[in-house]
Parts: structure tokens; C-alpha cells; sequence
């Protein structure tokens, strides 16, 4: 009998936890907990009687498909790209030292230290001026192994441990105009910036310096001073080109058109180094003349386009071969013109009209190829084998 309270205390507790979880009204907290199917805890009320409703997110942020690519591509890219920083020289007023520094880009090619990067990125910096920092803020000093103007590529090699190679695509061939693209790069010296666009066309295009990129890579993807020789991606991560140059209006910055080297290009370029330490460019080794229908009616060619032979340079590629060059001078407005040469047409049977026709066929081959140039000798049809020559106006580079 004397347990018979505490036995009693018991079953009113009991009774009270049963009637409070199970008969609560519709305004109690209980009534209000709830979970979507994602895992967010939701509390909510009728709010008929002032009730309120409140959700509290998830722990773990959720991206759709696209953002979970764009964030791929950036953590698979940024560990590979670099900035660079090239010290040159100025004098002043009183012919006093200025140092000037300017900035770009570029990506680490293998774990030996080899970057690539722009030409004009490093152009004109004093000896010992490169240096390159790395994704995790480490800087070294880079030495430049090889410099090729006319693609603007230029080779850096640095001495660091652990590097991580980009990805290269295996071809830029078959890029396609709306293909997603995505530019990582220190634009304005922000480091590890990365935009995304797509392939706007696929072009010729001229550089400041007056050298023609074939298949040059146009998109529309933000890129500003200080992304030249960075890479483009794809969606794979995969490096497709190297960011070179923007359209643009003399306020260098965006203009929402930029250009990158295809990396076919560089790899030939990368190839060349490694065999022979330099640049094995091919050459016609001709001075010639655009011809169109006017001119061609003016002085009676049997063909409306075509490249007139002024001159062949004496040993070249064009000599050895017997194509000939002008021998009558003339007058193009103010400009002496040679007139009586070969009329180039065909190169490897692809029809010449211009002089980037013949810039991006000669793109497609190396100095010591043979190839078939179609000609007309006055009003002879002539096919002619030509073993193309090896254009020497770039720097030498060190042995890799």
C-alpha cells in the first residue's frame, strides 16, 4: 500500500504525455514541424490565428546541372593556370631606370615547369623580369625557353614542385559556333577569374603586329587585359585555344568579342620546340601581289584572283623550284609593282584567291614539305612541286 501514490503519479504522467502528443490542437508547435521531400525542416501555422510560417533551409546548398558543370570545369582548370607578371624597362625625362610591369596569363603544361603563355605577355621584360604565381600564391621566377612571334606563344619554364599539367584537347578541329566555352584568367590582375560564353565563329584574324591567326577562336565569353595567354576550355575542362586578343575600341576592355589561338596551332608550335628549339615556320620565300578582276582585266591575266609573283628571293623555295617572278615595273596609284610573274591559283589543288588563302594553307604544312603550287605562266596552265623553305626571323630557344 505504500506504493500505491507513486504508482498513482506514474499514470497521470503517462495519461498527460499521451493526451499532449497525440490530441494537440492545430495551433500547437507539434502540429506545425513538418520536412519537405528534400530534407528542409518547415514550420508552419494555419496563420487564420496570427500563425506563422517559417522555413529553414537544408544544410547542403543545391546546384542545378549547369552550375554543377561550371564549378567542374573551375576546379579541374584553376589549379593549371598562372599569372604572370613581366618587369621591362622605361627611362624618364632624365633618362632615369622606370620599372613597368604588366600581367597576363598562362597554364602549366607538364610537371617539368613548362607554361605557355602570350608573346606579347613577356615581350620587351628585362632579363630575370618573369615571374609567375601560381594558383596557391606561390611565385617563382620563370626563365623564357622559346619566343614565336608570329603565332605570339612564348615558352616559360619555372622550377616548382608539385605542378598541375592543364588538360589539352586532343584537336581544335570541329569546334562548333554555339559551342559553350569558358575563359580562367587574371583579368585586370584579378586572379582565378573565370566567365563563360560560346563559340562565336571560327576566322582568320590579323594581330596587332600584322601576323594572320588561322582558325583563330571568336567568343563571346568576357575576357579584359591581363587574360592574354590563358586558356580556353570547354565543358570537359579540356584547354581548345589560348586567349590573345579582344575587338576592340581603344578602351581596352571587353567589347564582348575575343579571340583565342586554336590549340592545334600551339601544339605544332610546342612540337617544334621540342625537336629542333625553335620555330620551323615554312616559307614560299615569294613577294606577291593580290590580284582581283579589275586589275586582272587592266593588264590582261587569264584568271580574276590570284597572288602575282613580284618576286622570288634569290636561294628560296620558289627559286629552287622555277616559279618566276615580275619583270616589268609598273604603278599601283603611287606604289612600283612588278608585273610579268607567275599568277598563283591552287595550293595543294585548294583554290588561292587572296593572301590569307595562302596563309592558311601553308598553315596546314612545315618547312621541308613538298607541295603542288597551280600557276599560270602568261597564259599557260603550270603545276610545279615546291619543297617549302624555313622562315628564320624567330628568336632561337634553348634545347628542351
Amino acid at each position: 500500500m505504500k506504493y500505491r501514490p507513486v504508482l498513482l503519479v506514474l499514470v497521470l504522467l503517462g495519461g498527460f504525455y499521451y493526451a499532449t502528443t497525440h490530441f494537440l490542437p492545430t495551433g500547437s508547435l507539434a502540429h506545425w514541424m513538418g520536412h519537405t521531400t528534400d530534407g528542409t525542416a518547415i514550420i508552419s501555422g494555419p496563420g487564420s490565428n496570427g500563425a506563422f510560417d517559417l522555413t529553414v533551409a537544408s544544410a547542403a546548398p543545391a546546384f542545378d546541372q549547369e552550375e554543377q558543370q561550371n564549378i567542374a570545369v573551375y576546379k579541374k582548370a584553376l589549379p593549371s593556370v598562372v599569372n604572370i607578371t613581366a618587369t621591362a624597362v622605361a627611362w624618364d625625362f632624365f633618362y632615369g631606370p622606370v620599372p613597368q610591369q604588366g600581367q597576363g596569363s598562362g597554364f602549366v603544361l607538364n610537371k617539368d615547369g613548362l607554361i605557355l603563355t602570350n608573346n606579347h605577355v613577356i615581350e620587351g621584360a628585362q632579363r630575370g623580369g618573369v615571374e609567375v604565381t601560381l594558383s596557391n600564391k606561390h611565385k617563382y621566377k620563370a626563365n623564357v625557353v622559346g619566343v614565336d612571334k608570329g603565332h605570339d606563344l612564348a615558352l616559360l619554364k619555372i622550377d616548382a614542385p608539385d605542378l598541375v599539367p592543364a588538360t589539352l584537347a586532343e584537336t581544335s578541329q570541329g569546334l562548333i559556333v554555339g559551342q559553350r566555352v569558358y575563359a580562367i584568367g587574371n583579368p585586370f590582375g584579378l586572379s582565378g577569374t573565370m566567365t563563360r560564353g560560346i563559340i562565336s565563329a571560327i576566322r582568320s584574324v590579323g594581330t596587332p603586329t600584322g601576323a594572320q591567326i588561322e582558325d583563330a577562336i571568336q567568343t563571346d565569353a568576357s575576357v579584359n587585359p591581363g587574360n592574354s595567354g590563358g586558356p580556353l576550355l570547354n565543358s570537359r575542362g579540356e584547354v581548345i585555344g589560348i586567349t590573345t586578343m579582344i575587338a576592340s575600341n581603344g578602351a581596352e576592355q571587353s567589347s564582348g568579342i575575343g579571340f583565342a589561338i586554336p590549340i592545334n596551332t600551339a601544339k605544332a608550335v610546342l612540337d617544334d620546340f621540342a625537336r629542333y628549339g625553335r620555330i620551323r615556320r615554312p616559307t614560299l620565300d615569294i613577294i606577291t601581289l593580290e590580284i582581283g578582276p579589275d586589275v586582272a582585266q587592266q593588264i590582261g591575266l587569264p584568271n580574276d584572283y590570284g597572288l602575282l609573283i613580284e618576286r622570288v628571293l634569290p636561294g628560296g623555295a620558289a627559286e629552287k623550284a622555277g616559279l618566276h617572278g615580275g619583270t616589268q615595273r609598273a604603278y599601283e596609284g603611287n606604289i612600283p609593282v612588278m608585273l610579268g610573274g607567275d599568277l598563283i591559283i591552287q595550293f595543294d589543288g585548294q583554290a588561292i584567291t587572296n593572301k590569307q588563302d595562302l596563309a592558311a594553307a601553308m598553315n596546314a604544312h612545315r618547312a621541308g614539305d613538298t607541295v603542288t603550287i597551280g600557276v599560270f605562266r602568261g597564259r599557260k596552265r603550270m603545276d610545279f612541286k615546291v619543297t617549302l623553305g624555313d622562315a628564320r626571323d624567330q628568336e632561337p630557344a634553348q634545347q628542351l
